[in-house]
């Protein structure tokens, strides 16, 4: 288990590694600058790989889906979580809150994330209810994976402007959670995307065992 202050340490470095990349990509560099920056990413790499394999905290995966989370502003949980851990390379920078049974995620795209010229790559808006909808099994105190995701563009989704994903559980029907949410502008309130996804509930243990024993989701 990793201490407090090597958690704090990766969190650092993982906001500096967030913060690079939108820098790389939304800064004009010169030629000189770049290749510093290459040498010195390499020089880091280098160093690194070497050292021994890291394992993920020993907390069991099914334990971080059942956790209670109060209302107001929830922590993140999973550091390294790909799309939500502050320590994740690829974190997007939620704030993350609880109202109700909903989980609403606050979150400002940047230059990274551009996909058509001032707009969200729409892939990056998949991921980002993915993970979000992940949090809604702990409101439901259920674990379980994800079946299916469904999404409809009915906006341009920008960047560098505030943006709140609403997500919540509809339905059950039997192992399957039917989850709705969507994405809206927060200054206008205007709807940007809705999405629907089904999360197949598991029990506790299918988390501890390998991937390849992953149960397989109900029949249609």
């Amino acid at each position: 288990m990793e201490t407090p202050d090597i958690e704090a340490a990766r969190q650092r470095a993982g906001a500096a590694i967030r913060d690079l990349g939108h820098a790389f990509i939304g800064r004009t560099m010169t030629m000189d600058q770049i290749e510093r920056l290459a040498d010195a990413l390499e020089t880091v790499s280098a160093e690194l790989w070497p050292g021994e394999p890291r394992e993920r905290a020993k907390v069991p995966f099914s334990d971080r889906q059942q956790v209670v989370y109060p209302q107001g502003r929830i922590s993140h949980g999973f550091s390294d979580r790909p799309i939500s851990g502050q320590s994740s390379p690829w974190g997007l920078d939620l704030s993350l809150h609880r109202d109700g049974d909903e989980i609403e995620a606050h979150v400002t795209l940047r230059a990274a994330h551009e996909g058509a010229p001032g707009r969200s790559h729409g892939g990056i808006v998949a991921a980002l209810f993915d993970d979000v909808f992940g949090y809604v099994l702990g409101v439901a105190q259920q674990p379980g994976f994800t079946g299916d995701l469904y999404l409809r563009y009915e906006a341009p989704t920008p960047i560098h402007e505030e943006l709140a994903c609403r997500v919540r559980l509809a339905d059950r029907e039997g192992r399957k959670m039917l989850m709705t949410g969507e994405l809206v502008h927060r200054a206008t309130g205007q709807r940007l995307v809705s999405a629907r996804a089904t999360f197949i509930a598991v029990d506790a243990a299918a988390f501890e065992r390998q991937t390849a024993e992953r149960p397989a989701p109900p029949a249609e």
